[in-house]
């Protein structure tokens, strides 16, 4: 069934369980390709989907029909209520993440965010346990996620006071890193949020609605700093699957989480905040796993190149 974020619940691929990533402009379109490049590299035997906005410009679409990613329109989700994000303009985009919950027409969808990275091969979290979709949000195993880090290591005056290394998930498990390779702290350790940028999901209409509903309440989005992941993390507080933190590596936690950080172990790498690894030049990288991205990217690059695409992207 159709609604105001997916107005045509067709498949745009033959499989039902596939990889999304929302696309609003072309700012993060190297950081799309290579994520697409990245899953084929390293086996993925499902799709990724681009969730294009009104906003993607037609150079952009070039781009990825040249290089045959298929994509969907979305609608621009944004709460009833404006909630100003001045301080963080990034997380007015950050509303359509929630748009995989709606897409029916898969039996599961894992939302990724364009700035990441696949390392190895992640396709086993399509079968990972959920709860079905006509449970409509009142089980235990809604979605599942990476916990968010906490701990606000660049000091953002902004950010909630209760955001510090004592409440952060993460730090829970300092003392058994062996086991945060394989598992994630309690969904409700630390704050209980989830990271938004990877996201585990079986769609369905009433869960959906559900989020809708919370979206068009006026106390509850004023107090969501962090847009979609505070909503999740709130309405369906300790009922989401804790994925460990190799799903969704934020390139800060080697700095903040050094006793659970295991290079070799992480199969999803996050760019978090900026400079983003395209904004800096192969050989020049402010930090070591930029360089990861760059390497995977020159390949990508050259490879498009070897077959007559060479866009700038």
């Amino acid at each position: 069934m159709a609604d105001s974020t997916n107005p045509d619940a067709n498949r745009v691929v033959e499989s039902k369980k596939v990889w999304t990533t929302l696309i609003t402009n072309t700012k993060y379109l190297s950081g799309l390709l290579t994520l697409d490049y990245s899953l084929k590299k390293h086996g993925s035997k499902y799709p990724l989907i681009a969730l294009y906005t009104d906003t993607f410009p037609a150079h952009g679409h070039r781009a990825l029909d040249i290089r045959k990613i298929p994509k969907k329109r979305v609608n621009y989700l944004l709460p009833s209520v404006h909630k100003d994000f001045s301080n963080d303009p990034r997380f007015y985009d950050c509303w359509s993440k929630l748009t995989p919950f709606s897409l029916v027409e898969y039996d599961r969808v894992v939302q990724l965010d364009s700035d990441m990275l696949v390392m190895r091969n992640m396709d086993e979290l399509m079968d990972i346990e959920l709860d079905s979709p006509d449970s409509d949000g009142s089980g235990n195993k809604v979605f599942a996620a990476s916990h968010a880090c906490v701990c606000n290591p660049l000091k953002k005056p902004h950010y909630p006071k209760d955001w510090i290394p004592e409440n952060c998930a993460f730090t829970s498990q300092h003392n058994d890193p062996e086991t945060a390779q394989k598992h994630g702290a309690p969904a409700s350790a630390g704050l209980g949020m989830p990271n938004g940028g990877l996201q585990v999901v079986n769609p369905s209409k009433n869960l959906y609605d559900l989020i809708l509903e919370r979206m068009t309440t006026d106390s509850a989005i004023e107090s969501y700093e962090f847009a979609d992941q505070s909503l999740l993390g709130d309405l369906f507080y300790g009922r989401w699957v804790a994925l460990p933190y190799t799903y969704n590596a934020l390139k800060t936690l080697p700095y903040v989480h050094k006793p659970i950080w295991r290079d070799e172990e992480v199969k999803n790498i996050h760019y978090i905040l900026s400079p983003k690894p395209w904004d800096e030049k192969p050989g020049k990288e402010s930090e070591e796993t930029h360089t990861w991205w760059n390497d995977v990217n020159t390949n990508r690059r050259r490879e498009e190149k070897a077959e007559g695409i060479d866009d700038g992207f």
